[in-house]
């Protein structure tokens, strides 16, 4: 099998499990502004959102992906009642950036709201939000970028105040700082979008260690950060993506398209299965897109 073959596949088939098993996902009452537990429907409906968003933003997968892509990403849009959730949070609390993050990938496949536009324009000029961390300031910067809300944010101080725009020691690493660098590099470049929004030295580096961790990670079987760590290496403004590398996450994935966390055993019903390992799919969706975008020479 050729690696365009191979990513195709893995993106596809995670896709499917998605798509299968969506109502899964979805509320299970009255969600409010005022959210009980937002990481447990709320933020995974954006991830899937996300995912989805990229899957259309490149056009490079097949037709059933592509109607895939689309109703999965409608779904969480129905779930976020049209807008209207987000609307009424980034309302009634201002300094909450996750509105606005979570509205970001529905705007890109064209779901707007016009109340939570209007709002988001307004919170961005008072420049209110929350402390966060340097990674996540980035986040933040990208969403606006993405909703098309108009800003002078210093890409490249926000950049080097990351552990990832320090380039320190490579072997400085530990399992939260590497997601913390992936998430760096995907907000930097809009998830693969703009390779060449990598500062030259710091894509240099990724070029140089990413082969390294993605092996320590691969022997761990962490099979959801190496899926992190896969899209960076897709993102780069010289893309790798290696097949070597690409074939033990293929091979950990399950016939149904379940792309589990790590080397646990996967058990647990349908549903369990899915709260468990969505996340890893949602990455496989993203690795596999993105990768099959550069490989194709998709421009940036």
């Amino acid at each position: 099998m050729t690696t365009t073959a191979l990513v195709h596949d893995v993106a596809a088939r995670a896709l499917a499990w998605l798509h299968e098993n969506r109502g899964f996902g979805a509320f299970t009452d009255s969600a409010t502004a005022d959210l009980n537990d937002p990481d447990g429907v709320y933020k995974p409906l954006c991830e899937v959102a996300l995912a989805t968003s990229l899957v259309l933003r490149e056009g490079v997968a097949g037709s059933t992906q592509l109607r895939h892509a689309r109703e999965v990403l409608d779904f969480a849009w129905e779930q976020m009642r049209h807008g209207d959730l987000l609307y009424e949070r980034q309302l009634r609390h201002a300094l909450l950036t996750d509105p606005l993050e979570i509205y970001a990938p529905f705007a890109r496949a064209g779901h707007r709201h016009a109340g939570l536009d209007a709002v988001l324009a307004h919170t961005s000029a008072a420049d209110s939000m929350t402390e966060v961390l340097p990674n996540r300031r980035l986040a933040v910067a990208n969403a606006h970028r993405v909703v098309g809300i108009p800003r002078d944010d210093d890409w490249a101080a926000l950049t080097r105040a990351t552990w990832l725009g320090r380039t320190p020691p490579p072997w400085a690493i530990d399992w939260y700082t590497a997601y913390q660098a992936t998430h760096t590099a995907f907000h930097v470049t809009d998830w693969g979008g703009r390779p060449d929004g990598l500062p030259p030295d710091v894509a240099r580096y990724l070029a140089e260690w990413l082969p390294v961790w993605i092996d320590v990670w691969t022997e761990a079987r962490q099979w959801d950060l190496v899926g992190e760590l896969l899209i960076v290496s897709a993102s780069l403004p010289e893309p790798r993506v290696v097949a070597a590398e690409w074939e033990p996450f293929a091979a950990a994935q399950h016939e149904d398209g379940l792309m589990p966390r790590d080397g646990e055993p996967v058990v647990g019903d349908a549903r369990l299965r899915f709260l468990n390992h969505q996340h890893t799919a949602v990455v496989a969706v993203v690795a596999g897109t993105v990768a099959l975008s550069r490989l194709l020479g998709g421009a940036p």
